[in-house]
């Protein structure tokens, strides 16, 4: 347990998002990023908002199929660049003590059928083949946060999580060490990932 995980090979980073919001536009307008880009160059716009409104307002494009257009008429940020390696390791710089935590968590996930592994800029999520299940990340100083889509007590290891109106995600296992991560804990997460298959 808590051997580094191959992410480059298990996990998936924001390529996955940029494809799909692609394949969006091209699925709601019949024209791909480059297409309307270079129509939102012609039209003189000089920033995301102006292009945003211009989508809506004009051909009735919106939501998540904008981001394509909008990253390739001004760019991608940075974190979007990174590897799933990058990834990880930005969010456990200076946390020696704590990487051994999620290394121990993406190592169940990797080797569990039906998982996904999606890395973000400051946290990991984990999908089952229907939504996301769990998300692992680093809370503070000394400790990693499990929260989870999970229907069970908060009792024990299982806290309650305040959550607005319409999030699932209401019960966190908080861990202190790789020792943390024992069968108990990967018991919520096997449990979470059914309960969402």
């Amino acid at each position: 347990m808590g051997e580094p995980t191959d992410l480059k090979n298990a996990a998936k980073t924001w390529q996955t998002m940029v494809d799909s919001n692609r394949a969006l536009l091209l699925r709601k307008s019949g024209r791909d990023a480059g297409w309307w880009a270079a129509r939102g160059r012609e039209a003189g716009l000089r920033n995301d908002a102006e292009l945003r409104d211009w989508m809506r307002d004009k051909h009735g494009i919106t939501g998540y199929a904008q981001y394509a257009v909008s990253w390739e008429m001004f760019g991608y940020p940075e974190f979007m660049l990174r590897d799933a390696d990058e990834l990880i390791d930005a969010q456990y710089a200076g946390h020696p003590g704590l990487r051994p935590i999620a290394d121990a968590l993406l190592a169940w996930a990797a080797e569990t059928e039906g998982v996904e592994i999606q890395l973000r800029k400051g946290y990991v999520s984990l999908h089952s083949p229907r939504r996301k299940f769990a998300q692992v990340t680093r809370a503070n100083n000394t400790s990693v946060d499990i929260t989870l889509r999970l229907d069970a007590p908060a009792e024990g290891l299982l806290s309650a999580v305040k959550v607005r109106d319409g999030d699932s995600f209401g019960r966190k296992v908080r861990l202190a060490s790789v020792e943390d991560v024992d069968d108990a804990v990967l018991g919520f997460l096997a449990e979470a990932l059914h309960q969402n298959s």
